[in-house]
């Protein structure tokens, strides 16, 4: 008798199925950080004023977000001054630079894609490679991303903030 492997025919062999199972996991995990600092996403082509408030932005250039236009977003109390409040399902973010002045920007980094997770001391932080960006116009304040967050046009009417 022999001590040869017996291969069965009816199905892909064991390292076959683990190299597969390794490549998926690794694409998954590539897409999650994907993008790059050459995003069409990151270019904004209209500015536009809206409400009686002052407040300002730019057409977005769509770029994959889920923002819908004339979607409630939430009432302007709930931006506070000098601050700001992502919504991570529209993957916006809304900022109050000054008093009255309401800005929106994509929440997706430019650098390689992450969602922005907080606001503090005046800029908008992503958690994955600790890039910053100002509350004021979305421009880079540390790396290493090196593009600004689209803006994000919105309506200001009354106390309520909308997508515009």
């Amino acid at each position: 008798m022999t001590s040869a492997s017996i291969k069965s025919a009816s199905g892909p062999a064991r390292r076959a199925v683990v190299a597969a199972a390794g490549a998926a996991g690794l694409s998954v995990a590539l897409t999650a950080c994907g993008g790059s600092d050459d995003d069409a996403s990151s270019s904004s082509d209209a500015a536009g004023t809206s409400g009686s408030t002052g407040s300002t932005g730019a057409a977005s250039t769509g770029g994959g977000d889920n923002a819908a236009a004339g979607a409630a977003l939430t009432k302007t109390a709930d931006i506070p001054e000098g601050g700001g409040k992502v919504f991570e399902s529209e993957k916006v973010v809304v900022t109050q630079p000054t008093a009255g002045t309401y800005k929106a920007f994509s929440a997706v980094c430019t650098h390689q894609g992450c969602a922005v997770k907080s606001i503090a001391d005046g800029v908008i932080n992503c958690p994955c490679h600790n890039s910053n960006f100002s509350i004021t116009d979305g421009s880079v304040k540390s790396g290493p991303a090196q593009k600004s967050l689209p803006e994000v046009a919105i309506k200001v009417s009354g106390d309520s903030i909308t997508l515009a």
